[in-house]
Order: structure tokens, then C-alpha cells, then sequence
């Protein structure tokens, strides 16, 4: 690293960059110098991730920062006593390696960080507004920071900043909390592309933000009452041109889809399973079970 690089000012506005910058030494004989601390650090991090990982956990029934973002019917549901024998809470044996290189991924997100000579703190710091608790994952410069794994197709939200206009999973409001729990307002996303290594910060800005504490009031309202909230979470979208309504992407990965969607039928495509409300042409793909 030269002088000039040693000297720059880093702030949260050059850490894709640094990251980078660190990683590309990689190409030449310099290679990357990992201090014995930061090793350890590592190391210990991947135990925790695996040992967390490997113990059965108990499903909360509590809202948390991490689902105040969601739709407010899936939280409904989610808060709801399941039915002896219900399956809507069975995940599939491949979400579990997903699971795991998830959390490793962060952590190696982590190291790249302080790697690149950036300050990290508050990793896994408690919050609360309004009794609902969540534990952020860090402070990047100063600013929270969201780490987040993601396919090819939701990496695109993040590094072409379309999250705010699709956002199913309510990152942008758990990201708001953790701030507004902290009093700052300039934090963001840093994700990682798990099909190629891409890295971006995403920095969605107060106009994407919601009111936490507003939107807290309002599912508390909302889990008083006897039944859902009538409107869906998102309305089906064509599919083709010959009247074949399939549930919007929103809906796809929610346990409780087949209790909104009366008649929901499973497709198998060579891309991934399709769900339709609505089935005029039958496709030319096996019909699967609900999962």
C-alpha cells in the first residue's frame, strides 16, 4: 500500500472501494497481511455461527426490529397459535446450508471491513423502541450498518438501489429502527452477492425510511384483532398472455401463502417453483405439492 493510499480519509462513502483495494492485493506478490487478532476473531466467529447453527431453536412469537418492515398480514399470522400438526413452519433440509454460509458470510464481511481499515463497532448491540428489541449487526464509521446475503436477483436491489420499491422482508425498516434506536440516520446495507462475490453498499436515505415507532403502534393495533388484515400483502400478477394469475414474488417465500390463496397450485420450473392463484392454461411443467 502506498503512502498516499495509507493517508486517504475512510468513511463509509469508500468502503466498497477499500474492500476492494484490500482484496486486489490478492494479485500481487504483497498478498493480504491479516493481523493474529483478527484471525482469532475470525475463527471464534465461525464456531459461534456453527454451534448456533446446530442447536435446535424454539420459534418466537414475539415481534422483534427484524419483522416490524413485513407486510402486516404475514405478521398477523406469524403471531397466531399454528394448529396441532400445522407444517407451515417446516423449512426444507437446503434452507439450512443456506442458513449457515449465510451467517459465515457475514462474518467474513466482517473481516474485510476491519481488513480494509475501517472501524467497527456495536456488533450485535441490543436495541429497543416501544418494548420491541432487536440486536443490529455493527456500526461502520460511525453509522449502522445491515449485513445482508443475497442471491443475484436480490443483490441487484441493493446495488442498483431499487429495495425501497420491492421490499418484502422489511430491511429498510429494521435498518430504520436500529437507527432511529440510535440516534443517527445515515447508515445503510453492505451485501454480498453469494453467486459471485460482489460486494455494494447500499445507503437508502431518510426518504426511504419509515416511522418506527409509528409503524410498532400499528401492528400492536393490528394483533388485537380476531382476524387478519383484509388486504393481501401483494396482488398476483399475470403470468403469459392466457389468463394465468401467479402469486407476486412477496408471497412466494411467506409460510402462510396457501391460508390467503383458496385453490393455490404449485409448478415446477426449471428456474424455481411458481404459485398460481389462478390457472386457465395449464402449464406445460409438473404440478408439486404445497410446501
Amino acid at each position: 500500500m502506498s503512502v498516499r493510499e495509507s493517508q486517504k480519509v475512510k468513511t463509509l462513502d469508500t468502503l466498497i472501494e477499500d474492500i476492494y483495494g484490500v482484496l486486489d492485493n490478492l494479485n500481487t506478490d504483497e498478498g493480504i497481511e491479516i493481523p493474529e487478532e483478527l484471525t482469532e476473531e475470525f475463527l471464534a466467529s465461525m464456531k459461534e455461527s456453527l454451534e448456533s447453527w446446530s442447536t435446535p431453536k424454539l420459534q418466537s412469537k414475539s415481534i422483534r426490529m427484524s419483522n416490524v418492515g413485513r407486510p402486516l398480514r404475514r405478521i398477523w399470522y406469524d403471531m397466531q397459535e399454528e394448529p396441532e400438526g400445522s407444517t407451515d413452519k417446516h423449512v426444507h433440509p437446503s434452507t439450512f446450508v443456506k442458513f449457515l454460509y449465510g451467517h459465515m458470510l457475514e462474518h467474513l464481511a466482517i473481516l474485510l471491513v476491519k481488513l480494509s481499515g475501517h472501524t467497527v463497532t456495536d456488533m450485535q448491540k441490543e436495541v429497543e423502541i416501544d418494548g420491541i428489541k432487536g440486536h443490529m449487526d455493527c456500526k461502520i464509521d460511525g453509522e449502522v450498518v445491515d449485513i445482508k446475503t443475497a442471491s443475484g436477483f436480490a443483490f441487484k436491489k441493493f446495488s442498483e438501489g431499487t429495495l425501497p420499491d420491492n421490499d418484502p422482508f422489511g430491511y429498510i425498516a429494521q435498518l430504520s429502527g436500529y437507527e432511529q434506536s440510535e440516534g443517527t440516520e445515515d447508515g445503510g446495507f453492505l451485501a454480498i452477492n453469494k453467486e459471485n462475490g460482489e460486494v455494494c453498499l447500499f445507503r437508502p436515505g431518510n426518504l426511504s425510511k419509515p416511522n418506527v415507532s409509528t409503524r410498532i403502534n400499528t401492528i400492536k393495533d393490528a394483533l388485537t384483532k380476531d382476524e387478519p388484515p383484509i388486504k393481501p400483502c401483494y396482488n398476483p400478477v399475470a403470468e403469459g398472455k392466457k389468463g394465468n394469475m401467479r402469486l407476486e414474488a412477496g408471497c412466494v417465500y411467506c409460510p402462510h401463502k396457501a391460508k390467503c390463496w383458496d385453490g393455490l397450485r404449485a409448478f415446477k420450473y426449471s428456474n424455481g417453483v411458481k404459485y398460481f392463484t389462478r390457472v386457465v392454461s395449464l402449464p406445460k411443467v409438473p404440478e408439486i405439492p404445497l410446501t
